[in-house]
């Protein structure tokens, strides 16, 4: 008995960090979204510190301003947690849907470089790519429209900028309304705010390994009931970064400029250097 104490007491006193590495930048007593626009105008003013470049992050920063183009939507494995940190759900949705991301997001070349507009938990974000990059945990890949859609990437970035500027906020309830968004969702909604479809949503219930994460599907859609306004179903339908058979990810309209088998490695991005673009890749 004695032995199982000491066991059950670490994971009390010791909580895995429930905070990805953009939310732990925030500087204490900061409210709001420290990725919004009030917060970009303030370091642009000089009324919030610059944000701290790291070697690993310079690095980055180069290579997104020689590959990346406006509208090129990124992929990565993110860390949001769950449960003081307990539950990794981006992993799990991850797993669950057969993929190798949890996570999309837009580029836009503006004037600093490339920036990612992207969600948080509180709002939609924009934040410089090399910053954005802090949050990967896994894979990372890059899908551009292929060149005969490419005209529709003035409008893409002008969806992204427009929810930025309004700050919707998170969608927790996962709905397909436009009152909120989450991160696949705004990637969604701003090609087909130009006119494209990219992927249809899929139900929860329909994931490809669903069936391998009984007891996880069951424990959130529980919770749920307790927590959210719209409380979450096997039924309900969600966009997903996917793979090659569905979700964003297997869309013909894009092209491959990373391969989902690039991992930086956490949390400093060092591990595997920086990855290399596809042949095909214009």
């Amino acid at each position: 008995m004695l032995g199982l104490l000491f066991l059950i007491i670490p994971w009390f006193t010791d909580a895995p960090e429930e905070r990805e590495m953009t939310e732990r930048m925030v500087p204490h007593g900061f409210h709001g979204n420290y990725w919004g626009p009030q917060a970009t105008k303030a370091r642009q003013e000089g009324r919030l510190p610059e944000i701290s470049i790291t070697p690993p992050m310079k690095r980055w920063d180069e290579w997104g301003r020689k590959v990346l183009r406006n509208g090129d939507i990124l992929f990565r494995m993110g860390d949001a947690r769950l449960m003081h940190g307990y539950f990794p759900m981006s992993r799990f949705l991850a797993n669950a849907s057969g993929s190798k991301f949890s996570h999309t997001a837009i580029v836009s070349i503006e004037k600093e470089g490339p920036v990612v507009y992207d969600t948080t938990r509180t709002s939609v974000s924009r934040q410089p790519f090399c910053v954005w990059m802090l949050d990967n945990v896994g894979n990372f890949g890059v899908k551009r429209l292929r060149s005969e859609h490419r005209e529709a990437v003035p409008r893409v970035i002008e969806f992204c900028q427009t929810v930025f500027a309004k700050q919707l906020p998170f969608d927790y309830d996962l709905n397909l309304d436009d009152k909120a968004l989450y991160c696949v969702e705004m990637t969604e909604k701003a090609y087909r705010y130009a006119g494209l479809k990219l992927s249809d949503p899929i139900k929860l219930g329909d994931m490809e390994r669903a069936s391998e994460f009984p007891l996880a599907i069951m424990g959130i859609a529980t919770a749920s009931q307790y927590f959210l306004d719209d409380p979450l179903t096997l039924e309900k339908e969600v966009f997903f970064p996917g793979n090659e058979r569905h979700g964003i990810w297997s869309s013909p309209k894009l092209e491959v400029v990373v391969p989902p088998t690039f991992t930086p490695g956490y949390p400093y991005m060092a591990d595997h250097g920086l990855p290399a673009v596809a042949a095909s890749a214009n």
